[in-house]
C-alpha cells in the first residue's frame, strides 16, 4: 500500500491520501480522542504520540500536530494509517452521518432560506472542492443580518491564512452573487 502525503496551508496539518476511499462521502473532524468513538481510524491516530486532530474526507486523512516535528511523526501516522487499512476494520462504526448532524446545528431565520439555499449550493460547488484539496472543509453553519457563519475544519482549523481565505476570496465569491452577504465569520 501506498500512500502520498501532501502539505497543506496549515504548518500544523499533513494530508494522507491512502488511494483508497476513506468516507466516500461527507466528512468527519475529530478535534480530540474523546470524540474519535465512532471511528476506528481515528482512535488508531489518536494513539500516535503528538496527534492533536483528525480530518477524515472522502478520499483523505488530515492529520495535525501538535509539538512534535513531522519529520518525526510522519512514520509513525503512515505506519497508523497503513494497519488500519490493512486489517480490514472500518472507517466509521455504522452507518453513521456526521454532516447531518451539522445540518442540525444551522441558524438562519425562514425569510432567509433563499439566500441560504444559494450560499449553501455556492460554497458546495465553488469553495469546498477548492478547499478540500488543501486538506479541510469549510462547513455552513448559520445566517444572521448578513453575516454567514462557517465551520473551519481539518487543515483550515487553526491555519494561519484561513482568515485571508475567509474574507479575501470567500466573502467576495459570496457577496458577488449574493447581495445579501454583507460579511464572512468563522465560528
Amino acid at each position: 500500500m501506498f500512500i502520498q502525503t501532501e502539505a497543506t496551508p496549515n504548518p500544523a496539518t499533513v494530508k494522507f491520501i491512502p488511494g483508497k476511499p476513506v468516507l466516500g462521502e461527507g466528512t468527519v473532524d475529530f478535534r480530540d480522542v474523546s470524540e474519535a468513538g465512532k471511528s476506528p481510524l481515528a482512535q488508531r491516530l489518536f494513539g500516535v504520540d503528538g496527534v492533536t486532530g483528525v480530518f477524515l474526507g472522502s478520499d483523505f486523512i488530515s492529520v495535525t500536530k501538535g509539538d512534535i516535528e513531522w519529520q518525526h511523526l510522519k512514520p509513525a501516522v503512515l505506519g497508523a494509517i497503513m494497519e488500519h487499512f490493512m486489517s480490514g476494520a472500518p472507517v466509521v462504526d455504522g452507518a453513521a452521518d456526521f454532516d447531518e448532524a451539522d445540518a442540525e446545528g444551522e441558524d438562519f431565520a425562514p425569510e432567509d432560506a433563499e439566500t441560504v439555499k444559494t450560499i449553501k449550493e455556492l460554497l458546495d460547488t465553488r469553495v469546498r472542492p477548492a478547499v478540500a484539496n488543501d486538506g479541510g472543509d469549510i462547513v455552513f453553519h448559520g445566517f444572521r443580518d448578513g453575516v454567514v457563519f462557517l465551520h473551519m475544519r481539518g487543515a483550515c482549523s487553526g491555519c494561519p491564512s484561513s482568515t485571508a481565505t475567509l474574507q479575501g476570496g470567500i466573502e467576495r465569491l459570496l457577496q458577488h452573487f449574493c447581495p445579501e452577504v454583507a460579511e464572512v465569520r468563522a465560528v
